[in-house]
């Protein structure tokens, strides 16, 4: 059985030209929200599937401690935070 995932979000335009945009997430196991640093020129699709982009990679990659490990070449991505309510 297949979930419907929920995306809905608000977006800010920052001095820079770019969009902050605050994003929940319904329809998964648990309610997430999150802020993303977009390009000012992003569409609401655009916007939409690049949260979807970054949620399936997080949700792909093995979270657990090995991924802090330098082997893996992890680097923190300081334009997307995602927590769980």
């Amino acid at each position: 059985m297949k979930t419907t995932i929920g995306i809905s979000f608000t977006s800010k335009r920052l001095a820079s030209g770019n969009l902050q945009i605050k994003f929940h997430v319904q329809g998964a196991k648990k309610v997430r929200y999150g802020y993303l640093l977009a390009d000012g020129e992003s569409t609401e699709e655009d916007i939409i599937e690049e949260i979807r982009r970054r949620l399936e990679m997080m949700e792909n990659s093995q979270m657990d401690l090995l991924r802090f490990s330098f082997k893996q070449k992890w680097q923190d991505d300081h334009q997307f935070y995602l927590y769980s309510a």
